[in-house]
Formats: structure tokens, sequence, C-alpha cells
């Protein structure tokens, strides 16, 4: 609407405030309300005189004015004529009606004033929107009167601030306005033109009696803040008496039925402005301080002697009640010697007129308060009022029961029932309480009554609950004086002789007893019978379980009339009390669980009471909502409810009496609880049970349910929105709650009927209603009807109507049959009448922006399941988008935009049939593209929004087609369009189009953008583009280096443009937007031009921004710095801004750190504790916002990570963290999070950090001294749980992914993390490392063990990392011998072990192949090495055959021996710090052995896999055997190229470093038993033998294996990088003769010969 509303201005040249635009803006929907009211005030102030009359000067200065076209000028005279109204307004008002409510465009409007039947519809609906500017303007005066003293109210100041400039005649004004409505003529054809028809004169005076309300409605809340003075209350008195308050109009004979309501709210209004101008409340204050001579009153005799002859003219109509009523109290309390005969006789006249009946009638028209200023204003006046009366006369002269009525409405406001409940009980209507409680429990009604109103809050209900539990008298009538009493002699005070059970029910059941003694004073007494008030004790909870027991025992005899009167009050206080404070319903046990009981008994007698099962069933439903299944199964008892082919007992009340009555109390609760019920997700049993209920509503009600005798307006549409709620609630059911099996679920019933059945029919038929009837039931209805309006109740209904249609739809089986519901839907009615055009209708929909929103849904999906039939609209829409049709005719670029919307809703939602069709067509594509080849003005100038939206569509298109088509299957003339896109360069236009977007919305975010909502979508789908060009650059033809550059550096100046301004909420948006884009475009083209310097720039800014609405774009800034560093780590190059970078990063992390040391503190107080403490596989718990993944707080950690890295010799580090106390702010934080297994994702990334710097000195010195032992050390006991038996190990070790996130990942970081450290610092950590080791030895050794007995490459991985630590460890074996002896013999024994099992896993294929089906349910990893840097997997289309497969199999088996051999050379390479140095054993005949363990018996077998079998020297040369099979075996594969060149090389190298390793230790080892004296002769002669056997078998092998190439041996007990320059493989690079270690074997082999 807006759209066309542009083009119509430009028609127009229009550019006025409207009254309902100003209505909207003072709402509170825009911050310019000051500035409206300052230009608008005197609008206000004039009221409906702004309006003027026509004139000649007016209709000439239109012909004159020139700005506007003349067929709107002829137009407007039109306008004039018809309404009444000045020319130039008339043309103003045409201006508004164009640019706020006109359905078509510029063009359809040029015909429609050249067509006489169409100008003639125009004319019409202009006047309708006369109308409702008159209204608008009325309701910004009572809106502005309503909350300007309302101290909760945003607005309050301004609003006030204007009611002060209107204060002074406003309400003069206002009054003869209202006078001349109620004396106008009635307009003709003759005055006012032919299409003053006698429904529009009936239109005309409908609006008269609408206007006179409003104006009443704003006099009398002006009149609840200021004083009236006498003189104009005899003025309203006179004016009122006239117009018979509203009955008298001088058009009576134009009132039809439809306008009861308002003329009876005209009366209401006339007589409540009276009762206020009397100031009762004022009078009543003045009478309690006796000062009655402050009243105003007081000082105007002659006002009060016309007053008294006036009112004694009353009494003919029943407004004067009150009014009469008010002025008894004024002249009674003001002059009360002069008044008696008068006021006798007004008070009679009032009493006559019914005045509390009248009371209530009003009370209950002028609808519920709440958001209702006007209700609760006159609940506040007639509160006093009432007050007042009770006070002053007896209560005997009144009338008691509608008294009662009238006190209830009142006090039924929520502020009332606070104020009576802290007022003394002797004062205004305390005093009625007082009178009710006197007559309990003989009349139970009034005191039920009272306290039901006076339930307001929770705090009432407490009052109310213990006002009944302690009850202190018990009143009882007697016809005649019984026995058991004796009394004094003047019958005043009787006593009881005897004991007596008050009810007389069965023993066993609840009853009251009313014990020997108890005294009773006689109240009334004769021989009309006695009324006693016993002086009794009880609590009324009781009393009324026994009246509910007292039912259900006369329930079938004629007292059941009697006694249902008696249950109902106390059922509808049971409801109210448990619907505002469920915790009271455990006390009310009793009578709630006898409802069942009694609703079975009442449904089944032959005339039930049906206000007493609605009130039973009300409370069910209140119970349902908490408690379904207990609710479900106690009804199925008590047959309410239908049971398999029967009714129910509800049933037959419908049909029998509710609806020949034509009231539906039972029918409203009855669907409530159906609804609560299905609401409660009650399972798959339950729900089946309620089908035929269900079935009840779709065959029984929903279809009939409008023809029903109603006998209330209003009933009929509650009814059915009711149905729809029940209907809508079953379409909603989680599937869950309905398990799908053979028999039909509540869903599946539901769905079948509405869409083959005459239920769909009436959902169909409530669509149909139309936004025209709508806005006329609206119009209708008072403005103070608030939520609960006919009006709102229609719109509630026709919106559940179409989420219930789309529901159906979009959950029907799928059919080749089109059901009865969607012909209905899509099927054309005669003479245009097309429920789709109605339905489309709905856009223009104000009230409610839902209703819009559901029917386009509603549309889309029906254009979209019935695309290909025969009224298929796909032609229509080609059309709008051909090119070369554009010449012919002029398409508004609305039209355009809306057919691409529709095109894009078919991609978006996979309409393959549809898409199928459109592809193919002839230039579809190079129509689509063709917003895209043009020029659009600069963002500075106006762009029309819909322009850009067309563009983005387009964009959005090609995008989702590119990304669901594969690459070859793209149709030619697509890849061509991209072909000229690249060539035409429109890369490069759209790119900096873009940029200039967002850089045009940083500059203007002081004055707002308007159509920002069309410049977010265009920048996400050129996103969505640039996003998809990353990984199809072929199809995009986006190849060219220079273009990525030009692309990349205009995103990151949008960025900057958009994160380093003063911060508004549109560039916060887009610079989220646009950071997410570099991020992506960073780590997918991995090229880096010198961004850092912008992006460090943004860092700032965005630091210093708001924090909460930054975080993620803050990480995404961390982020791009990261990948920045990677590549340029990967580039080299010197980066200058290390220092600030360095500095802002380490703030952050210290803030974070301690940030989230409050959070997790916070998180352990509440409870909330990791779900299973023992097991080290837990996932940790996510924080609320601290610790995640991709968080703030974890990526500045790595960001500080990677600039300690490229910061490697401390330059700058050092200095930053002596001014920043990072480190200590993050170990504090690590160690709180190890102790509550919290924070996993903090934890790993603040050990990287660690990590890094552990390897260089100064970091290493630096972890160490801030204390890292005594942060790790202990507090890592927390993440793991070691066990004695082997049971628990396989959940110790396994997990779902080898390199997510997880707390053994965070032990394994620990690991290194003093393994680096002990590397770095050696001596100067050994007593910390030692530490370490002594606190987690069961954990270490657990691990060497759990090799052989867990499959996993988790297990693997953290052998490797403990074997790694235990590496460094061992270069300090004295200092471990001394501290921890015991451990270290453990240690040596299983690596020995260790070094079996790898052997024996690595020389087996079965049972590698074991551990490979064995963790099939880890993620299985890409490389041969683990724990590498790895971007994210995407999931694999089907696997195409066997080679991927193999290929994959042959991956993962190569990770698992790759993992085997790290950890087998690792453990060789510690076993030789723990055996006798080669060269020195050799050499020197006095070493001392006894320093040394014998690690290998004296045994040649194979490795077994048992623990029981003792490592032995045959596991060493059976390690030396597998590697060299393998090194063979690698060579073959290299010639076939299956794998790459660096993992064979890195695997080769590997392999070479365990030989050399395997024969230092073998050779070692052999010589200390050589030496032993302990070893027999035997022994040792059969060791030399088996050796020099074996190793020259190896040797003469290796010397096969070095004459066909193979890279040189690494250092000694160093694991080979990965990453090291190896030779060439095949080259010779060294012979056997040159190789250190096979000299050093030669040598032992010839010492062995010997």
């Amino acid at each position: 609407v807006s759209y066309t509303s542009m083009y119509l201005l430009k028609y127009t040249g229009h550019s006025l405030r409207s009254s309902r635009e100003l209505w909207t803006i003072l709402l509170g929907r825009s911050a310019q309300i000051e500035a409206e009211l300052d230009r608008h005030w005197d609008r206000l102030h004039q009221g409906l005189t702004y309006f003027k009359l026509p004139s000649s000067s007016s209709a000439a200065k239109v012909k004159e004015n020139k700005d506007v076209a003349q067929p709107l000028k002829d137009f407007g005279l039109r306008i004039s004529k018809l309404l009444g109204l000045d020319e130039q307004q008339s043309v103003e008002l045409l201006q508004c009606y164009l640019q706020e409510d006109y359905r078509g465009t510029r063009d359809s409007l040029k015909v429609v004033l050249k067509d006489e039947r169409q100008s003639q519809t125009l004319l019409l609906k202009v006047a309708d929107y006369y109308y409702e500017e008159r209204m608008c303007l009325l309701r910004c005066v009572l809106l502005l009167l309503t909350y300007f003293q309302d101290e909760r109210h945003p607005y309050r100041p301004e609003y006030s601030n204007c009611v002060n400039k209107l204060e002074k005649d406003l309400v003069s004004r206002y009054q003869s306005q209202f006078e001349n409505l109620f004396k106008a003529e009635a307009p003709t054809w003759e005055t006012h033109g032919n299409l003053m028809t006698e429904r529009q004169v009936s239109l005309w005076f409908l609006q008269c009696l609408r206007e006179q309300s409003l104006l009443l409605e704003i006099i009398f809340l002006y009149y609840a803040y200021f004083e009236m003075s006498p003189s104009d209350l005899l003025g309203f008195t006179k004016m009122f008496k006239e117009q018979g308050f509203g009955l008298r109009q001088t058009n009576r004979h134009l009132v039809d039925k439809s306008m009861d309501s308002l003329v009876d709210r005209i009366g209401y209004l006339s007589s409540l402005i009276l009762v206020e101008g009397m100031d009762i409340d004022f009078l009543h204050k003045c009478a309690l301080e006796d000062c009655t001579e402050q009243h105003q009153f007081s000082s105007a005799p002659d006002v009060i002697k016309e007053m008294d002859q006036l009112l004694l003219t009353f009494g003919d109509i029943p407004h004067h009640g009150p009014v009469l009523l008010a002025w008894v109290l004024l002249r009674h309390t003001l002059r009360p010697d002069e008044s008696s005969p008068v006021v006798r006789r007004i008070g009679n006249t009032a009493l006559q007129l019914g005045v509390f009946k009248y009371i209530s009638t009003m009370l209950k028209g002028l609808g519920v308060s709440g958001n209702n200023c006007t209700a609760s204003t006159a609940k506040m006046c007639i509160y006093g009022l009432l007050s007042f009366v009770i006070t002053s006369f007896e209560e005997e002269s009144l009338q008691c029961s509608h008294l009662i009525d009238a006190a209830c409405e009142v006090l039924s406001a929520p502020s009332l029932a606070e104020v009576f409940w802290e007022m003394k009980p002797n004062m205004g209507l305390g005093m009625i309480l007082d009178s009710a409680v006197g007559m309990f429990p003989h009349k139970i009604g009034p005191l039920l009554q009272l306290l039901t109103a006076l339930l307001s809050n929770k705090s009432t209900v407490k009052k109310v609950y213990n006002f009944l539990d302690k009850m202190s008298f018990y009143t009882q009538v007697y016809k005649h004086k019984p026995n058991d009493i004796i009394s004094k002699d003047d019958e005043t005070l009787w006593r009881r002789q005897t004991p007596k059970l008050l009810y007389p029910l069965g023993t066993g059941q609840t009853n009251l007893w009313m014990p020997q003694g108890v005294l009773g004073q006689v109240m009334i007494g004769g021989e009309q019978g006695y009324v006693v008030r016993w002086d009794h004790s009880y609590s009324s909870w009781t009393l009324f379980t026994c009246e509910v027991e007292m039912l259900l025992h006369v329930v079938s005899t004629a007292d059941v009339i009697a006694h249902c009167a008696r249950v109902k009050p106390i059922l509808d206080l049971v409801h109210k009390i448990i619907s505002t404070d469920w915790t009271v319903s455990d006390c009310l046990l009793p009578l709630t669980s006898r409802i069942y009981m009694l609703l079975q008994r009442l449904t089944s007698v032959i005339n039930p009471p049906v206000d007493v099962i609605a009130s039973c069933v009300n409370c069910l439903t209140v119970l349902a909502a908490r408690m379904p299944g207990k609710v479900w199964s106690s009804l199925c008892v008590c047959c309410l409810i239908a049971e398999g082919m029967k009714a129910g007992n509800y049933g037959n009340l419908l049909v029998q009496i509710e609806q020949p009555r034509g009231e539906y109390a039972v029918t409203i609760a009855f669907l409530r609880l159906i609804t609560t019920l299905v609401k409660g997700q009650l399972g798959s049993t339950q729900n089946k049970g309620l089908i035929p209920c269900v079935l009840l509503v779709l065959k029984e009600m929903l279809p009939t349910y409008h023809k029903w005798r109603y006998n209330t307006y209003g009933v009929r549409e509650r009814i059915g929105c009711l149905i729809l709620e029940l209907i809508h609630a079953i379409l909603n059911l989680s599937p869950e709650g309905e398990d799908q099996g053979s028999t039909p679920t509540l869903q599946s019933l539901c769905i079948y009927s509405l869409a083959n059945t005459e239920a769909g029919q009436a959902v169909v038929n409530i669509m149909g209603v139309g936004v025209d009837t709508i806005d006329m039931v609206l119009a209708a209805q008072p403005s103070s009807c608030g939520s609960e309006g006919p009006g709102q109740i229609l719109i509630q209904t026709v919106k559940l109507a179409f989420s219930v249609t789309n529901n159906v739809i979009r959950l029907k089986p799928p059919s080749d049959v089109v059901s009865p519901l969607e012909q209905a839907l899509t099927q054309h009615g005669g003479h245009g009448n097309n429920l789709i055009v109605v339905l489309a209708k709905y856009i223009y929909h104000k009230h409610d922006p839902a209703l819009p929103r559901l029917a386009i849904q509603l549309l889309k999906r029906l254009a979209t399941e019935f695309l290909l039939g025969e009224w298929s609209c796909l032609h229509v829409v080609l059309d709008l988008i051909d090119s070369k049709q554009q010449g012919k005719y002029w398409c508004p670029p609305l039209l355009h935009r809306a057919a691409l919307s529709f095109l894009l809703a078919l991609w978006q939602d996979r309409r393959d049939s549809a898409i199928s069709v459109l592809r193919t067509k002839d230039r579809f594509w190079e129509n689509l593209t063709t917003p895209l080849f043009g020029t659009l003005t600069p963002p500075s100038d106006t762009t029309e929004p819909c322009v850009l939206e067309t563009c983005a569509f387009v964009m959005k298109i090609i995008g989702l087609e590119i990304y669901y088509v594969v690459s070859g299957s793209l149709e030619q003339s697509l890849k061509d369009g991209l072909q000229k896109f690249s060539n035409a360069r429109r890369y490069e236009y759209w790119s900096q189009y873009v940029k200039s977007l967002v850089c045009h919305v940083a500059e203007m975010e002081e004055e707002g953008i308007s159509s920002f909502p069309e410049t977010q979508m265009l920048i996400s789908a050129w996103r969505m583009l640039l996003i998809l060009s990353t990984t199809h650059s072929d199809v995009m033809q986006l190849t060219e280096d220079t273009t990525k550059l030009k692309l990349f550096m205009d995103v990151l100046d949008g960025t900057k443009a958009a994160l380093t301004t003063p911060m508004s909420v549109p560039c916060l948006r887009l610079g989220s937007m646009m950071a997410t884009l570099l991020l992506i475009l960073l780590k997918q083209w991995r090229r880096s031009p010198d961004i850092l310097s912008p992006l460090s720039l943004i860092l700032e800014s965005v630091l210093q921004a708001d924090q909460q609405m930054m975080e993620r774009t803050k990480a995404k800034i961390f982020s791009a710095l990261i990948s920045v560093l990677q590549i340029q780590g990967l580039n080299g190059g010197d980066i200058s801004q290390l220092p600030q970078l360095l500095l802002s990063v380490c703030e952050t992390v210290k803030d974070e750190a301690l940030a989230l040391i409050d959070n997790t503190r916070h998180m352990r107080q509440m409870g909330d504790t990791a779900e299973d403490e023992d097991s080290m596989e837990t996932d940790s718990f996510r924080g609320p916002q601290k610790d995640q993944r991709d968080g703030v707080c974890v990526l500045a950690l790595h960001l500080a990570k990677e600039l300690c890295r490229t910061d490697e010799d401390g330059e700058h580090w050092v200095s930053v963290m002596r001014k920043i106390p990072v480190l200590p702010s993050v170990l504090s934080a690590v160690e709180l999070s190890l102790r509550s297994k919290h924070n996993l994702y903090f934890t790993e990334a603040a050990l990287h950090l660690l990590l890094t710097l552990a390897r260089t000195p100064q970091g290493a010195a630096a972890v160490a001294g801030a204390g890292v032992i005594q942060t790790i050390c202990l507090p890592l006991l927390s993440v793991y749980e070691v066990s004695s038996n082997g049971a628990s190990q396989v959940t110790s070790f396994s997990r779902k992914s080898q390199d997510s996130a997880c707390w053994p990942g965070v032990y394994r970081l620990c690991m290194s993390l003093m393994e680096s450290l002990l590397k770095t610092l050696r001596y100067n950590f050994i007593n910390e490392a030692l530490d370490f080791v002594g606190v987690h030895q069961e954990r270490i050794l657990q691990c060497l063990t759990a090799v052989r007995t867990v499959q996993s490459l988790a297990c693997l991985d953290e052998a490797d990392h403990t074997v790694g630590f235990l590496l460094q460890l061992s270069s300090f074996c004295k200092e471990w011998q001394f501290h921890l002896p015991n451990l270290l013999q453990d240690v040596q024994v299983n690596l020995c072990y260790l070094c079996q099992t790898c052997t024996y896993l690595l020389h087996s294929k079965k049972m590698l192949h074991h551990y490979l089906q064995a963790k099939n349910s880890e993620a299985m990893p890409p490389g041969p090495l683990p724990r590498t840097q790895r971007g994210p997997q995407t999931p694999s289309k089907e696997t195409a055959g066997g080679g991927e497969r193999e290929e994959a199999e042959q991956k993962a088996l190569l990770a698992v021996q790759c993992s085997l051999l790290k950890i087998l050379s690792k453990t060789l390479a510690t076993l030789q710090h723990f055996t006798p140095d080669c060269c020195q054993i050799l050499l020197d005949q006095s070493m001392d052995l006894a320093e040394y363990r014998t690690l290998f018996v004296l045994s040649f077998t194979t490795p077994a896999f048992d623990p029981d079998v003792a490592p032995s020297f045959g596991t060493l040369l059976a390690t030396i055997n597998v590697a060299l099979s393998m090194l063979s075996e690698v060579n073959v594969e290299c010639n076939h190229e299956q794998l790459q060149l660096q993992s064979i090389q890195a695997l080769k190298s590997l392999l070479m470093f365990t030989m050399e390793n395997c024969f230092y230790v073998l050779i070692s080892q052999a010589v200390r038993c050589l030496k032993d004296p302990s070893i027999l002769p035997r022994d040792k002669q059969r060791l030399k033998q088996e050796l020099s056997s074996e190793l020259s078998t190896l040797l003469s092998s290796l010397s096969r294996h070095f004459r066909r190439g193979s890279p040189s041996s690494p250092a000694s007990g160093i694991l080979p990088s990965t990453q090291s320059k190896q030779p060439t493989p095949g080259s010779k690079a060294s012979h056997e003769g040159q190789e250190p270690f096979i000299q050093l074997v030669q040598a032992f082999v010839r010492l062995v010969q010997r």
C-alpha cells in the first residue's frame, strides 16, 4: 500500500497528516509525539468544528490550486456535496484517502474517476474514511485524557503538556458540538445529492450517535480530573433533560435495533457526567470531617433550588436513577434541615426506577475494565456513590439484592478490590459485606457473590480463603421454635441443650457439628418465624463440602432447584480462586474432587440445571490446565463427554436444552475444557479417547453453529472462535502426543474432516467474511471495547480459520485428487465473486498485523500447491517479467516485485514441478536477470524500495538454482547469463553499489532510513551470491584474482563503514552481515591483502560499543583476525599492528575471563551442575552466554594465541602481559572451570594459549611463574574418573568425534602443556612435573594399559600425549627414582607392555580392522595424522562406489597405524633413558649395572596380545621386523600413488625412527644381560646365537632396502615433524655404511659372534 501511495503522491501533490495517522503516532508508535502534538494541538482543540462547511471562497481556492490534478479537484467537489464538507478539506480528505486506504495504482485511479459506477463506489469509500477521520480526531483527545496523569505511561509529559493547552475551553466547545449533533437535521438526496440514499442516511445517523457517545466519554473523563462548577452542572442537566439522555434525538425515527447499544451508552455517559459533577467523593470526605462548607455546592443556593425543581420532574427514564440518588446525598448532607420532603420524593423516585439494578446494567454495558479507562473511571465514580449511600441510609430501605449486584460490578475493578480490603469493615461497601455475613449461611449467595468479586490477585485470594475459613456466626431460620432449645423470657437469646449435626448426611460423611451450650442471638422472632445468629466458629469450606454432598443427595427430588441455587455461588467462587492462585487448589480438594460426581448426577436428570453444570465444567477447565491426565481419567467416569458412538450427556444437553433456549453456557465451558485437555498433551491413548468429542464438534457443531438460535449478541461469534481454537490446538499437537498407529489420531481425524466434509466449508465461509465486514464491525463498536469487543473476536476467529486452513493443507497426506476444501478455496464464483480475491484483500487489514501475514501465507501455499491447474498463473507472471513486453505496457515496479516474490516462493519451497516448467521456458533466465543489468540511482537519492527488493529476489533465485542443481545440469541459458554478468563487470558494479548502500545507512543513521528492510534484503541476497561463488566459482564465472580482490576490499570497506561510525541498530545489523561475509571470503579465498590495519580499527570501535548488541559481531571480527594471522603466518610478513592488537585482545581476554568466573560461580550456586560428574565423556554445560565455541571469550583466546605465536621472541606480549593481568585471570577461570566441569570451550582455548606460550623460554617461565601447576594439577582430577577394574575404562576413553571439544581432550592438552613446559624449562620445572605425574599416576598407568583394551582413536591419542610427557620426564631418571620409585618401576613395566601391544597391533592387520570397526561411531578422520587443523567436513553425497569406500578405509587404517607408530617410537625413546647408554656399556667394563633394571625377559617368542606374556627380546625383534615390512609396503603404495606424498614421507620417517630406537634398546638390554653375573652362561650363549641369527637377517633386509633408497634417520630421541623437509622419494640419499645406527648394529653383531 505504501508503494502505491508514493506514486499517488506524485499525482496528487499531497503531504498532509490525517487524524488517523496522528492517532497511530500518539499510541506510541513513533518518537515524534511531542512535535506532532505541538503541530496539531489546535485541531484537537477545535474538535469536530475542525471540519468546516462548504463555502464559495473555498471552492474558488480549489479551482485556483495548480498543484492538484483536475480530475481530483472535480472529484473533491463531489465529495464536498455528499458530505457537506468544505471544498478544500474535501480535496485534502481525498488525498489522505488515496495515500492511506486506496487499493489501486495511479493508472487504475484515472480509470475509476472517469467511470461513473466505479467513481460512486469510491465516493462512498471516501465517506466511510471521512467518518473514521472524525472519530480518530476525538479518539486522540480521549487518549490524552486517559494517560496524561498516568506516571507509568512513557509519553505522560507530552500528553500532559497538550492537555494543559486544551483544558481552558475544551468542554464548552465539545458540549456545543454535542448539542449540534443531537439537533442536526438528517441529510437528504435534495441537499446532498443522489448518493444520499436511505442506507447512507442510516450510516450518517449511526456516525452521529458514535460521535455523541465519544464526545460524552471525553467530557466524562475530563471531569474525572477537573472540578465541575455548579452552574455547569445545571447547564448539563438541562441539556440532557432536553435530549432525554439520548432517547429524544431529533432523528429518533432513524434509530433501529442495531443502534440501541449506542443510544444506551449515550444515556449511561450522560448520567455519569452529572454524578461525577456532584463530586460525591469529596462530599463524603467533607461529611466525615464535618466541613461541608468546603464543597462547591454549599455556596450555590440558587443552583440548588433550580436543580431541585428540575430533578422533581425526573423519573420517567432509567438513566435518571443515579443522578437522583447522588442529588439526594448532596442535599441530605449539605442542607439536611430544609431538604427532607424534596429529598424523600427524589429518593423514592430513584428507588422506583430500580437505581441499583440500573447501575449493574450500566457498568456491564460500559465494558470490562482493565485497559478500558472509561469503564474503570465509571466504577470509581459509582464506588464513591454506593459507599456514601450505604453509610448514609438504612440498608433495609435500599433494594438489597440489586445493591449487592451493583457492588459486585464495582468491585470487579482490580484496584477497587485492593482498596476494599484495606478499608475499615464498618465503612462504605464494607457494611454490605457485614450484612451478608450476618445472613450466612442461611443466604449463601450474597456473601459469596461479593467475595468472588473481591478476588483480583493472589494476595486477595489468601484474604478471601482465610475470611471464609474462620467464620464466627452461623445464621439459621426456623418456622417454629425447636424443642432442644432453652431461651430467655424475652426470647432474645437461645441456648442449645444438645449437640446437633447441621446436615442430614450419612455417618462417615463430612458434616458440621454444633456443640451443646452454644448461644444464639434471635435477630427476628414472632409468629412469622425466627432468624437466629448462633455464636459458633467453623470453616465455611467444610460447610461448602456439606452443601455439595446435600445436592448429590437431593438431585432427583423437588429440592434440587433450591440446592442448585446454593451450590452455584460456591462453584463460581472455587473457579475464581483456582484461576487466580493455583497454590490454594490443594486446600479445595474436598470440593473439586466432588465435581465429577456432581456432573454425572446433574447431567442425567430430566431438566438439568445448565448454569450449575457450566460452573462445574469451568472449574474442571482450570484443573485440566495443571493436571490434564487426572481430569481426563475422572471425566471418563462421569459420562459428560462423548464415548464410543454415544453423544455423551453433553450432546444431549446441547440438542435438548441449550439450542431450544438459545443460551450456551455449557457449550462454551465444554469447548474450553476439551481445548485445555488437548493442549495438555495427554498422550496418544487419552487423545484417542477424545475422538468422539472432537467428532461431535466437527460434525454437529462447526457446520451448523451459525444457524442456532441465540438470545445474546456476540455468543455465536464466541462459539465459532472457541471451536476453531480447539481445532487449532489439535493441528498444533507435537508428534510425541500423537503416535502414528493404525487407528486414526486426533490430528488425522481433524485433517480428514476439514479437507473432505462440510466442516471445511464452514471454515472457508469464516475466511470469506472479508476485510470490509471486519472494518464495519470495528466501526460500530465503542472505542473503549478493548480486546473483548465483537470486532476483536471476529478478527481472532478469522485468524484461526486461516491458520487452521494453512495447517490442513500443509499436513494432509499427498493425493492426486483435489480435496473439497481445496476446491472451495480455488474455484471461481459467479459475478466476479472469487474467494481468492476476498482472501487477497486481507492484506489491506490494518488492525492486527498477523491477519495479513496469515492471508499471504495461505495464498502462497495455494499458489504453489495448485500451480499447474487450469487457472495456473504462471503465464501471467512470465508476462510480467518479460523484458520485451515491457515496451508494450508499463509494468509498475510494485507489480514486477510481486511477480518475482512469487517466483522466489517457488524456489524457496522447492516446488519442483513448477520450477522445471519455468527453468526450461524460452528466455526465462534472460528475462529474470534483466533487473541485475540496470543502473540504480545512487543510495543518496530516493530509490524506490521495491526496486531493491526486485534485485534481491533475482539474486536469491539464481543463488538457490546454483546451490540445488549440480553444476553440469544447469540450463545453458543461465550459464550464458552468468557469463554475460561477469563480462559486463556486473560483479564489480553490484559490489560497489552494495558498499555504497552500507555507507549510506551509516551516514544517514541520525535521520533514520525509510527503506532499511529492502536495503537489508538486497545486501543479504548479494552476500548469498558471493558466498556461493567461493564454492561454485567456475559456474559463476568469478575466477579473476583482480575481481576477487576488488570484491573483497568492497566488503571490507562496507564492514568498516558500518562498524566504525556512531552505532545505530541498522548499522549494527548491516555491520554484522558484512562481517560474516568478510570472514567467509577470507577463509575460502585464503587471500589476505594488508587488511590487519582496517580490521584492527574495526575491532577498536567494536570493543567500545554496547557489549550486548555487539557480542556476535565482535566474535566475527576476532575470527577474521585469526584467519588473517594464519594466512600471513603461512606467507610470512611483519605485523606493525601487533602491540595495539595484543593490548586490545588481552584486555578482552581478562574481562571475559573475570565475567566467566562470576557466571560460573552464579551457576554453581543455582545448583546447575554437569549431568554426570564421574564420566570424562560428559560434554560441558554451555553457560548462558560466555562459553560457546564461537563466542567472544573463546575466540579472543585463540586470537591471543595467534598473536603470541607471531611474536615468537616475546618482544611485545611480555610487556602487555605485565600491564594487564591476563595470565592470573585466565588461570583462575581455568581452575574454577576444571573444578566445576563447566566452560569446556573456554578451558580448551585457554590451554591452547598456554601451550603456545610454553614453547618459548620466556613464555614457559611466565606460565610456570603464574602458578599453572596449582591451576591444573589437582582441579584436573574433577574431569575424569579412574577405576580399579577395566570395566569403566571404556566410558572414560570413548567418544564420538576425536576432534570435537570434550573433557578428555582437555586432559590431553594439560598433558601436552606439562610436556612442553618440561621440555622448555628443564630442571626449573622438574618438581612441578613430578607433582603432576604423582597426582595423575593412576590415570597415566590406566591409559598405557588401555591401548590393548579400548579400541578407539581417542584412547591412542591420549596414550600418545601421555608417552610424550613421560619421554620428557625420563630425562630426569635420578630425580624420578628419588621421589617416586614405585611409580617409575610401574611406568617402565607398562611401557614395555605398551611396546608389545603396539607391535602386535601393527603386525596383525586383522586386529587393526577390528579397531576400525569398533570405532565406526567415531568421525572417520580424513587425513593420516590426528589432531591437525582441518576445515569442517561437509557430509558427502551417496558414496559413488566401492573405490571411494576402499580409499576411505585405507586412510583410516593409515591413521591408526600412524598413531600406533608415534606411540611406539616415543615409548622406545623413553625406554632408551631407562636402559644403559649403548656406547658406555659396550666400552666401560666397570659400569654399575644395578642402576638399571632388566626391562625385557630372555625369550624370543613373537609378541602376544595376552597381558600374561611378558615383553621379551622377541618383542623388540618383532618390532624391527614389523617396521621393516611396513617400509616395504609403503614403497609399493607410493608407486601406486594411492596416498599423499607428505603422508608417505611422514610414515617412512616414523618407521626409521622406530627401528633406530628399537635397535638401541635391544643392544643396550642385550649387553646388560651378557654382563649380568646372575644370568646363566647357557642363557647368555642362547641370547648370542638368537641375536646373531636374527640381526644378520635384519641387516641384509635393511641393506636391500637402502639400496632402493630411503629417507635418512631423523635425530635420535626427537619425534620428527611431519612438516620437516624430506629427500625426494626413491633417491639414494644414503647407504647402509653411512647410517650410524646400522654401523652400531654391525659392531654389536660382530661382538656377539666372537
